[in-house]
């Protein structure tokens, strides 16, 4: 077994180390969750803390490590008789992203439980878990449903496998820690609600403790043994405070006065649900154990909060998280009681600790926490307007850059989905054959069995029964008679968005509806579990302004910034989104795209431009990819060129005025209808 990083050998990242401590004082605060760039030290912090964890003491032999004190009376490997126990160091579980639901929560045997009535159960990562750390890195690209098993079995403290009527319960409380990288995408708001605390870690930006960290972990590379024995010291101390803030915890007085404060800052930041009030309850009354301390302060309040309440104040996925720390001062003030004479006491210094070995404590930063959305950002309207583009004329002079507008009130928009029936990662988009859904068939399993099709399975057992020898009530069942249901339900897709951001569509009502029509679909994206994509072009080229990401918030903040102006090199950014979508396929060839082209079709620059654009068209035609085209073109002449393009990509048109009446969503599933009649 590789030597892990100590914990205390961790440079800076004071605001992570906290929020892990804290959740081991007390498992109750629910977990964290880490938010933060790659290469952070995210995941060797997470890993270090488990050699900080007290041992534990298990019965012997059981596979859900019951507590030989209390074992649990529905433990699948008992009941347990009265023994000595054993004392093991406390596991830390790693959940790949790629995990099955039988790999999470374990697998029965189906075969057993129809023929013999026994509940054969292999148990899965949640048991391995139990008494422990659960440590789930990039959570946000866990499949969904995963999210929710895990986090349930989190709340409730149990597992629950139920397969055709069979069902096996076994405890399972541990402490749930994910990280994640922002730019690959969000949890939605009701998952992010689900973790107790929530850090954002970043890159220091000093040289000195740069330098820190380079010499730590080359060290630690050269000799890791050698290392942690430099470290042994400090480790020990760090993982007696911890064990001496458990026992302090049951003593924490938490008052009506430090109620009240809690209660007054969650309704302050208009917090969803109760679950916030609770766990800022047990953060502050953890940081009070963690200090030292019998009685829970303000400063502990104060911190709980910061720890507690940013995710929870996400409503979409262009909010950013974060708190307005006057208001919250504020709140703490006018809501603390009137004989608190903590502001004539000097604190305890509390969770800062000092040095390596104390954890932590600072602030987690706020200098985005209120960045106002793009859908709500002011526009430069408002001041002295820039000036309007020139008429749009095929073939104009390149115009200089303009700058970027503000996106116009999104909307809600129809439902978009690519025709036919995909197999693509599981969303809430187009039809797909998926793990979930409603059963539509059954088939030989070609794997482990996960979805056991119960009529089909007695169908192809009962001919063989006499054969068999079957004399009692039992069905003699083979492997060969089981049957995997087949089910269909909802994928989500890749929406590639190529932008026309060329002098032509510099007009700013223009630019700005056009920008307003595109996050109005990214936050459809987000909602249906899509990747996005944008691809923009302008003056002689196109640039891939955002790869394909689950980052809907990352491609509206480029969308943002979109500056416009120069010539319209169409075909150029047609080519630059097939490029994209072949590597995509490489990649994700399950995954089908959805091409949308904004744009008003005047193609300039270059030898015969329009005619190279449609051929580019024929291109995307020809490999079968569904397309719509946003016309718009403004003005009393129209060309009607992004029409001609659409009947080049096999797709369909709709001008730019339409799209709030109709939005261009509603027209994608009439997309590969219309190109086949072109």
């Amino acid at each position: 077994m590789s030597t892990p990083y100590p914990f205390t050998a961790i440079v800076g990242q004071d605001d992570l180390r906290l929020g892990l401590l804290l959740n081991a004082v007390s498992p109750a605060v629910g977990g964290v969750l880490v938010r933060g760039e790659k290469g952070t030290a995210k995941s060797t912090a997470v890993r270090a803390l488990a050699a900080l964890m007290p041992e534990v003491p298990v019965v012997p032999g059981c596979r859900f490590s019951c507590d030989p004190g209390s074992p649990d009376p529905a433990c699948p490997d008992g009941p347990h008789a009265e023994a000595a126990g054993v004392s093991r160091a406390a596991r830390t579980v790693e959940l790949p992203v790629g995990a099955s639901e039988d790999r999470l929560v374990g697998a029965l045997d189906i075969e057993r439980a129809l023929s013999e009535g026994v509940k054969a159960f292999e148990p899965g990562l949640l048991a391995d878990a139990h008494r422990g750390i659960l440590y789930v890195d990039e959570v946000n690209l866990l499949h969904d449903h995963l999210v929710d098993l895990l986090l349930d079995a989190a709340a409730m403290g149990a597992s629950y496998v139920e397969r055709e009527g069979v069902s096996v319960r076994h405890a399972a409380r541990f402490l749930l820690v994910g990280t994640m990288n922002p730019e690959e995408g969000e949890l939605r708001p009701q998952l992010l609600d689900r973790f107790g605390l929530t850090v954002e870690v970043s890159a220091s930006r000093d040289t000195d403790e740069r330098v820190e960290v380079v010499r730590r972990r080359l060290a630690y590379d050269d000799d890791p043994e050698g290392f942690a024995a430099r470290w042994a010291e400090e480790e020990g101390a760090l993982r007696e405070r911890i064990a001496a803030a458990r026992v302090l915890l049951p003593r924490v007085v938490l008052s009506d006065g430090v109620l009240r404060q809690i209660a007054a800052t969650c309704a302050a930041f208009e917090v969803d649900g109760m679950r916030a009030d609770i766990v800022m309850a047990r953060t502050a009354t953890a940081l009070a154990a963690w200090a030292g301390r019998e009685e829970v302060t303000a400063d502990d309040v104060r911190q709980a909060a910061l720890l507690a309440l940013p995710h929870r104040r996400r409503r979409n996925p262009f909010d950013a998280p974060g708190l307005d720390e006057d208001k919250l001062d504020q709140t703490l003030d006018e809501a603390g009681p009137q004989e608190d004479g903590s502001d004539d006491d000097d604190p305890d210094p509390g969770p800062d600790g000092g040095g390596d070995g104390g954890g932590g404590g600072g602030v987690p930063p706020q200098a985005d926490g209120d960045r106002t959305p793009p859908s709500a950002s002011q526009s430069d309207d408002t001041s002295s307007p820039a000036p309007e583009s020139a008429p749009d004329t095929p073939g104009r002079p390149a115009g200089g850059e303009q700058q970027p507008v503000a996106a116009a009130e999104p909307f809600r928009t129809k439902m978009l989905s690519v025709p036919g029936l995909g197999e693509g990662a599981a969303g809430r988009r187009s039809r797909a054959r998926t793990e979930h859904g409603r059963t539509t068939g059954a088939v030989r399993p070609q794997g482990a069995l996960t979805k056991l099709h119960l009529a089909a399975t007695v169908q192809a057992a009962a001919p063989h029964q006499r054969a068999r020898g079957r004399s009692g009530r039992g069905l003699v069942v083979r492997r060969d008679d089981l049957r995997q249901a087949t089910r269909e339900g909802r994928e989500g897709n890749l929406v590639l968005f190529v932008v026309d951001a060329s002098g032509s569509m510099a007009a700013r009502q223009r630019m700005s509806a056009v920008k307003g029509a595109v996050l109005s679909l990214l936050l459809d994206a987000y909602q249906r579990r899509d990747k996005v994509g944008l691809v923009t072009f302008r003056g002689k080229e196109a640039d891939v302004a955002l790869p394909p990401t689950s980052s809907v918030d990352a491609a509206a903040a480029r969308l943002e910034s979109l500056p416009t102006g120069g010539r319209t090199p169409l075909a150029a950014g047609l080519l630059k989104a097939h490029d994209v979508l072949r590597v995509e396929r490489l990649r994700d060839p399950s995954r089908r795209p959805l091409l949308v082209v904004v744009t008003d079709g005047r193609a300039t620059g270059g030898p015969e431009p329009v005619a190279l654009a449609g051929r580019a068209g024929r291109l995307h035609r020809s490999e079968g990819t569904a397309s719509v085209v946003v016309d718009c073109e403004s003005g009393y002449v129209r060309l009607g060129l992004a029409g001609e393009l659409a009947r080049e990509l096999g797709g369909t048109a709709v001008t730019l005025d339409e799209l709030r009446a109709e939005s261009i969503a509603g027209l994608v599933k009439n997309v590969t209808a219309a190109g086949r009649a072109a």
